[in-house]
């Protein structure tokens, strides 16, 4: 059965690697309406997030010159999930099903059809999933399964090794605009969501062109973020080593007690400051992640906009059909 389908790209200062995506989803979108996959209808939507390059300059471009192509801009930079959000929840209601996927050509468009076929098959969610990690560094290949064998840990749903790679289905996007959490993480939203759902494998491409956009300080605050978001796990950590700090704290002074008793004492001064600087970076160390904990409430209670469009060719398009 033929859907409409729409693929929603984030963009970031992109313009060197736009071009190229643009001709090729072009072929394969012309190969998967042949096959009778999706509708003339469908359309590739791109979502500019506050690009400082001429990315959007590009879209419209682009968009001027084949309407197969569309976009959003977003008003400020928001960061990659928040203009994942934006770009969901804007074309929620033009398409039966959206595609999410990165600008830089690092996903194979080529599943694009077999999670279709698996959307056609009943499932709500077509999870794209790596099928290894050859191409990464051994440093990336450690911290990123780090990062999964640890949200699944502290008990975190995550599908291992997907990233934001998935076909979601209209029903499952009208169940994501419930959410209106503003510390975002879609890779534990959308298991939290339920529904049926599969995966689909793929092998991941180097980039084509242009930067990457996640430098190792921007994954680490990434992890941080999922952590936080989704589980509370760092805080029974500090409860938990708050109960072990204090039974050796009473271990230790009922041994200084029994030393004291036989007349054996000891003048060190070494145990005594390295004892005080432990317990002192403990402390700030715990204090941190309660005001990490804190930072959030104080972010979701002010109920800021996750973003904001500042322009929208779908809407455009839109009056000019009317």
């Amino acid at each position: 059965m033929a859907v409409i389908l729409y693929l929603v790209i984030p963009c970031y200062n992109e313009q060197e690697v736009l071009r190229e995506t643009t001709k090729r989803l072009h072929d394969k979108l012309g190969r998967m309406k042949t096959a009778g996959l999706i509708t003339e209808e469908s359309r590739v939507v791109y979502v500019n997030d506050g690009s400082r390059d001429a990315t959007w300059q590009l879209i419209e471009e682009i968009h001027r010159e084949n309407p197969l192509f569309t976009g959003i801009s977003l008003a400020h930079n928001r960061g990659h999930q928040s203009a994942l959000l934006a770009g969901l929840l804007t074309v929620k209601d033009y398409a039966d099903v959206v595609i999410s996927m990165d600008a830089d050509l690092q996903d194979d468009i080529e599943v694009l059809d077999k999670m279709v076929e698996e959307y056609n098959h009943g499932n709500e969610i077509v999870y794209g999933v790596r099928s290894s990690r050859k191409k990464d560094s051994i440093f990336k290949k450690f911290t990123a399964e780090a990062f999964y064998h640890i949200m699944n840990v502290m008990g975190v749903e995550i599908v291992f090794n997907h990233a934001d790679y998935r076909l979601t289905s209209k029903k499952v996007l009208e169940s994501l605009s419930g959410f209106r959490e503003v510390n975002l993480f879609l890779r534990g939203i959308f298991p939290s969501i339920g529904y049926k759902h599969t995966t689909v494998l793929y092998e991941r491409n180097e980039r084509f062109a242009g930067e990457s956009k996640y430098p190792l300080k921007k994954m680490l605050s990434f992890a941080w973020e999922g952590i936080t978001s989704f589980t509370v796990s760092p805080l029974r950590l500090i409860a938990g080593l708050g109960i072990l700090i204090s039974f050796v704290s009473l271990c230790a002074f009922i041994w200084s007690i029994v030393e004291k008793l036989i007349g054996y004492t000891v003048a060190g001064w070494t145990s005594i400051l390295c004892s005080i600087w432990l317990l002192g970076g403990l402390q700030l160390f715990c204090l941190g992640i309660i005001g990490a904990y804190i930072g959030k409430i104080y972010e979701e209670v002010k109920q800021r906009p996750r973003f904001i469009l500042e322009k929208n060719l779908l809407e455009e398009e839109k009056e000019e059909d009317k």
